[in-house]
């Protein structure tokens, strides 16, 4: 089952035409705050963008920190989309999460399938940091 915040995103992404799609989604790059000063983030190779993350476990809480370059706003953008659905859920709704969640939802159509990978990726990355944190 997909965390409810994520849920409705992708439901609002389905229901918007092309146009105001892009338009949403730079809207969520605007969300993504600094990480933590100090803080170590892993970098996600497979990415064409510099764009690196960490998630951390709190009280059973799953707490996001993303660090991309404002000249990547649909990178960002995803970035922030992760945190905007994900930011506070269960562990286990985190590692629940399918790659490739986004299908259907027409955001698919926003980025290219190298890029999409990379996204990808970097959802695998994140859910590996929660395993580890886990452990």
């Amino acid at each position: 089952m997909m965390p409810k915040r994520l849920e409705e995103a992708l439901a609002l992404f389905r229901a918007l035409p092309r146009e105001l799609k892009a338009q949403v989604l730079l809207d969520y790059a605007k969300k993504v705050p600094p990480p933590p000063e100090g803080l170590a983030l892993e970098p996600v190779p497979e990415c064409q963008t510099p764009f690196a993350l960490k998630a951390e476990v709190r009280e059973g809480r799953v707490h996001l920190h993303f660090a991309v370059p404002d000249e990547a706003p649909t990178v960002k953008a995803f970035a922030g989309l992760l945190r905007e659905g994900l930011e506070g859920e269960a562990p286990e709704a985190v590692l629940a999460l399918p790659p490739t969640f986004y299908r259907g939802s027409g955001l698919e159509e926003l980025f290219t399938p190298l890029r999409l990978r990379g996204l990808e990726a970097a959802l695998l990355r994140l859910q590996d940091q929660v395993r580890r944190a886990l452990s």
